[in-house]
């Protein structure tokens, strides 16, 4: 029995999308770096069938590392928007650049709990 989310490195790819206002720049988003998601289904909310999306946005340092984490929209259950947090908050990224140089920048980041196993060959649901 998987306790893991869904959220698989390449759903992170596609989802993780860059908010920065930038003007006339172009700033390189931030990229998680693929492993194991940290990200554990607590077993009491498995154990209970208790399912649900949380939209995280993080600030990824210079160094790739998160600096902050808030919830955009939580999954309406505390236990998963706080899994989901400290979860996220272990992640690694390459940083983004804005002109060649490292640079601060928030990403969005969904972490999805879910029983249901993922669609074989499917594209991830952002």
């Amino acid at each position: 029995m998987n306790r893991q989310t869904s959220m698989t490195p390449g759903t992170l790819a596609l989802v993780a999308l860059l908010t920065a206002c930038g003007g006339e720049q172009r700033i390189e988003q931030p990229v998680p770096l693929y492993g194991e998601s940290p990200v554990e289904y607590p077993l009491e909310l498995w154990d209970q069938g208790v399912e649900g999306e949380v939209l995280l946005r993080v600030l990824v340092d210079a160094d790739g590392a998160i600096d902050s984490v808030a919830v955009e929209t939580s999954s309406g259950h505390g236990g998963l928007d706080t899994a989901a947090i400290q979860g996220v908050r272990q992640m690694q990224f390459t940083p983004a650049r804005l002109n060649g140089r490292r640079t601060d920048a928030w990403a969005r980041v969904p972490v999805r709990f879910s029983k249901k196993p993922k669609p074989e060959g499917g594209t991830p649901r952002p």
